[in-house]
């Protein structure tokens, strides 16, 4: 099992920026890919960014891509999700996930293992 713990939400406002951390406990070897989903109040869960734990390979849903980063520190078994230019409809809960399978995935079905959740509010 691998046990996932988000932080970093909060309250900011448009045009601001959010550092989201993820810690990954227990067996953490095991841990192929990682991302980071969002849902918002009444909508899907729906992909942000990923990225491969091996090599550092990254990936993002298209409307995220130049406003957010994903990274990842092996050794400290962390994944963080740099957040610039927030809009209000970033507004969300959101999940930090690790799946076995070493390949990056957008599907929330693939994913093995979530976090909690932290919630981000963007005011306008």
């Amino acid at each position: 099992q691998v046990q996932l713990v988000e932080s970093g939400g909060g309250l900011v406002q448009a045009g601001g920026s959010l550092r989201l951390s993820c810690a990954a406990s227990g067996r953490t070897f095991a841990t192929g890919a990682m991302g980071w989903f969002r849902q918002a109040p009444g909508k899907e869960r729906e992909f942000v960014a990923g990225i491969v734990m091996s090599g550092g390979s990254t990936y993002y849903q298209d409307s995220m891509k130049g406003r957010f980063t994903i990274s990842r520190d092996v050794a400290r078994n962390t994944m963080t999700l740099q957040m610039n230019r927030l809009r209000p409809e970033d507004t969300a809960v959101y999940y930090c996930a690790a799946r076995r399978e070493p390949r990056a995935s957008s599907s929330r079905r693939s994913y093995d293992y979530w976090g909690q959740g932290t919630q981000v509010t963007v005011s306008s």
